[in-house]
């Protein structure tokens, strides 16, 4: 409980009116006229009114010395972190050359009247490199590669894999370099003789070789219905991708492998064919980020004496990303001053600095009098007459990032051929600098943690200021399998995208994120203690139920109705009876989805209500149950509800 906070003078403005009309009496007796119309009650109501505003400021004294011992105590605002995205620059057609788009070039969404467009920046160069097909390499599952590049151009029919197809089955395609980051279209001449799958859905994967293995490509369009009918195969090339020697040839190889089927997916019962194939380069694809970088700022010129301030001219500093540096010249050149959260630890020849993020003030080591009257420095001291700089930092960030995905569509830098772009994922990461009143709430969960993870609420604390992003922290007892282990759960924050549902990719953190909050709780953890930092398991729910509306009229809005009260009660983030997101490791009952579905309804009937486990990765369902267990380091997440809704039919006459 706190301490309660003194009232230093508690009278308000009518308290002080009334006592000035008592002096009146007694010092002006001749006064009579105390009614508002007055002049002179008119000044004394002007006078209270001004007495009230100084008696509001002198009970915020408290206030300020509480916000100064925080500062005392080292205490600074978390700066805002800047919202990230993948986003697709798509050339207007296929180039002879490649085109390069620096770091530093602006997308944005659109903006409107009400509402401003939202500025991103690329992080890095991207390099749309043009391509070709130069060899085409069958590889079946028995083994053996077969080059079809001779036949493929004499204009030959080539089976794409061995006449009955078998996982495993894959056809190579050689470019004349690798394409990282590149969207490159394959247009392929395909018979359909590739009979037995569904064109939607054909156990196909793309990759590409990285020179050790096969990464994973996402694809966008396939017009080719599985390499059944002549069209175009669009594929995301990952960043790793490389030239390499396969099939005796360097090249940059990517291959469309035949996986096994999905439970209920259909499979190939012959071999696709092509007599025609082509590859060429239609965009890439590069990190932005909602924040600007500021290069060569000037922060003054040295004095040559302990605990030196500076301030940049655009705060805040971002730093969820490689912390600024401070430049000092010398007569050997620019010397490197490092940030460091203290200098406790600071020697009195380490160049070390401290960085106030939300008021973009750099500090240098300070100089304290010792008992025998010496001075002990903290760090080295910058040389009088030297200039400072910043090489480089970002500024920026904040909640506003968070866009859907789809709606970057604006492109600010003039880049010769491209002719849009856009993002495939929602950009997520963004967060608003702290206010100083949860700064208050943190102070003392700090003072008892003090920078050591111990118990589990101490490990959830700093594993959420290590990546303010986060939207839940869970950890987790060690379990009996795992002595000296302790495992630390990570669900990200997420909005799901307008007129959508949240989606299970949403719901798993970046690598960015793992690895700092991994960084920040390895130097706190106990000696001995294993460390495991990753996302929860997901136990996916599928909900499938009958519901009657009592009008005709109101079938459409009570199936809305009923499939956003189950959306949010189930949603891991922001679900459950207390809307903080479902707990976990508790389990999903059949009575808590017939309550809420009743709710929905209204006057209306719940027939039916089926409870199905689900995997949302595979996409299997499980049987009917009435309540689905789910495991302690587990969400739940929704999975494919159906909802059918019947008006309910009017009464006959008796």
């Amino acid at each position: 409980m706190a301490l309660p906070s003194p009232n230093l003078d508690d009278r308000r403005f009518q308290q002080l009116v009334d006592e000035a009309k008592r002096y009146v009496q007694q010092r002006a007796p001749e006064w009579t006229d105390h009614n508002v119309s007055d002049p002179g009650v008119t000044l004394i109501e002007t006078f209270a009114y001004m007495v009230d505003q100084l008696l509001y400021r002198l009970n915020r004294v408290p206030e300020k010395n509480y916000t100064a011992f925080l500062d005392l105590l080292g205490v600074t605002l978390f700066p805002p972190a800047a919202a990230g995205a993948d986003v697709d620059f798509w050339l207007s057609a296929p180039q002879p050359e490649t085109v390069r788009l620096r770091a530093g070039t602006e997308v944005a969404t659109s903006g409107s009247e009400t509402q401003e467009a939202v500025v991103f920046a690329t992080t890095a160069d991207l390099s749309i490199v043009p391509s070709s097909l130069t060899r085409l390499v069958t590889a079946p599952s028995s083994g053996g590669l077969h080059d079809r590049t001779g036949a493929l151009t004499a204009g030959g029919t080539i089976p794409v894999f061995q006449a009955r197809p078998a996982p495993g089955d894959a056809m190579l395609l050689g470019l004349p370099t690798a394409v990282p980051r590149c969207i490159v279209a394959v247009r392929l001449d395909s018979r359909v003789e590739g009979v037995g799958v569904d064109p939607r859905q054909p156990p196909l994967v793309w990759e590409a070789w990285d020179g050790a293995r096969w990464l994973d490509c996402e694809v966008g369009t396939d017009s080719t219905g599985g390499l059944n009918r002549p069209g175009e195969v669009t594929v995301f090339v990952p960043a790793g991708h490389t030239t390499s020697v396969v099939a005796g040839t360097p090249a940059g190889w990517l291959r469309c492998r035949v996986v096994p089927a999905e439970a209920g997916q259909p499979f190939y019962s012959e071999s696709p064919t092509i007599r025609e194939a082509e590859v060429f380069t239609v965009g890439g694809t590069i990190g932005v980020e909602h924040a600007e970088t500021v290069f060569d700022v000037q922060l003054g010129i040295s004095e040559g004496v302990p605990g030196q301030r500076f301030t940049v001219a655009r705060p805040p500093l971002l730093l969820d990303g490689p912390a600024p540096v401070v430049q000092e010249s010398s007569p050997e050149g620019w010397r490197i001053w490092t940030a460091v959260e203290h200098f406790g630890a600071s020697g009195p020849e380490d160049r070390h600095v401290r960085v106030d993020a939300t008021t973009g003030e750099f500090a240098f080591p300070p100089a304290v009098r010792e008992p025998d009257g010496s001075l002990r420095t903290y760090g080295a001291v910058p040389a009088k007459g030297a200039h400072l700089r910043v090489p480089r930092h970002r500024t920026g960030g904040g909640a506003a990032g968070n866009v859907a995905r789809g709606t970057i569509r604006v492109l600010r830098s003039s880049v010769p051929y491209i002719a849009e772009v856009d993002n495939r994922e929602a950009a997520r990461g963004g967060v608003d600098g702290e206010t100083v009143e949860n700064a208050k709430t943190r102070a003392p969960n700090m003072l008892r943690v003090q920078e050591r993870a111990v118990t589990a609420r101490d490990y959830e604390f700093i594993a959420r200021h290590a990546a303010p992003s986060v939207r839940r922290v869970r950890c987790l007892p060690t379990a009996d399998d795992e002595p000296g282990a302790v495992r630390v759960l990570v669900v990200p924050d997420a909005v799901a995208d307008e007129g959508d549902r949240l989606r299970f990719e949403q719901l798993i953190p970046s690598d960015r994120v793992l690895g700092a909050i991994t960084e920040r709780l390895d130097e706190r953890r106990l000696v001995g203690t294993r460390l495991i930092v990753e996302p929860p398991a997901y136990q996916g729910v599928t909900v499938v139920a009958r519901l009657v509306a009592a009008n005709p009229g109101e079938v459409d809005r009570v199936r809305e109705d009923a499939l956003d009260a189950l959306f949010d009660l189930l949603d891991p983030l922001r679900g459950g009876l207390d809307a903080t997101g479902w707990p976990f490791g508790r389990a999903v009952q059949y009575g808590e989805l017939f309550g809420v579905l009743q709710q929905s309804v209204g006057a209306g009937l719940v027939e039916e209500v089926r409870l199905f486990p689900a995997d949302p990765i595979t996409g299997r369902r499980g049987g009917a149950v009435e309540r689905i267990e789910v495991a302690r380091n587990a969400l739940v997440f929704s999975y494919r509800h159906q909802v059918v809704v019947t008006a309910r039919e009017p009464d006959g006459d008796t």
